[in-house]
């Protein structure tokens, strides 16, 4: 599991640690859901997307980042999240919700509309730090993934898988997955090399989550 700094725990480590702790438990409130990108709002402080397959979990793991059960719209009906939903969490980092990808039964003109609007959202973004790639850990990676992997890489925005729902697999499994998709992350030139390992519905790898985003502030424990 990929935790905000390598090694043994150490002061360092149970600062950010606390310190993602703190900034996660801050006042966050949705800012507005944009389907154009003259709806995008501006932005001045760090922004983390979180990208996935429609039922991927994004929802439910923003919730879990953040505390709270109901500030991203979850649902089990693939496909409802049609936009690009804004959050900002203590006036120091927005959350970006985007719509989830690879849903068969949405129409193509949608699904070209909805690739269209991230792509564009994704090269205009100059406070955007990273674009978390969600990825269901029973499924692995899907063709559609790589797609938006390789368009992250053409785009130079750097970004990081997350493997969610590893209360749903095995241990023997979950390792096979991550040593394939090691071998696979390697071909991706703006892909951070750790990935992270959560699992929002037992709250599994949360906490160094918070720590690892928090970071990526560019502000720190001193500054809480």
């Amino acid at each position: 599991m990929t935790e905000p700094h390598s090694g043994d725990t150490s002061d360092t480590d149970a600062e950010w640690l606390e310190y993602g702790r703190w900034l996660f438990a801050q006042a966050c409130e949705f800012k507005i859901g944009a389907v154009q990108m003259g709806q995008i709002p501006p932005s001045d402080v760090t922004e983390i997307a979180f990208a996935g397959r429609s039922n991927v979990g994004k929802s439910s793991l923003i919730n879990a980042l953040t505390g709270r059960n109901t500030l991203a719209r979850t649902s089990h009906t693939p496909g409802r999240t049609q936009q690009i939903n804004f959050f900002l969490l203590g006036e120091r980092l927005s959350l970006v919700d985007l719509p989830g990808y690879g849903y068969a039964k949405a129409s193509k003109t949608k699904v070209a509309a909805w690739n269209r609007l991230i792509r564009d959202y994704l090269r205009g973004r100059p406070n955007l730090r990273r674009v978390c790639v969600l990825i269901d850990c029973r499924h692995g990676l899907k063709p559609s993934d790589h797609d938006v992997m390789t368009m992250l890489d053409d785009a130079a925005v750097s970004y990081q898988v997350v493997l969610t729902k590893t209360d749903k697999i095995k241990p023997d499994a979950l390792a096979k997955t991550m040593a394939k998709l090691q071998d696979e992350l390697v071909k991706h030139v703006a892909c951070h090399p750790e990935v992270m390992l959560t699992s929002s519905h037992k709250k599994a790898g949360v906490e160094h989550m918070r720590a690892a985003l928090a970071e990526l502030t560019g502000e720190g424990p001193a500054r809480q």
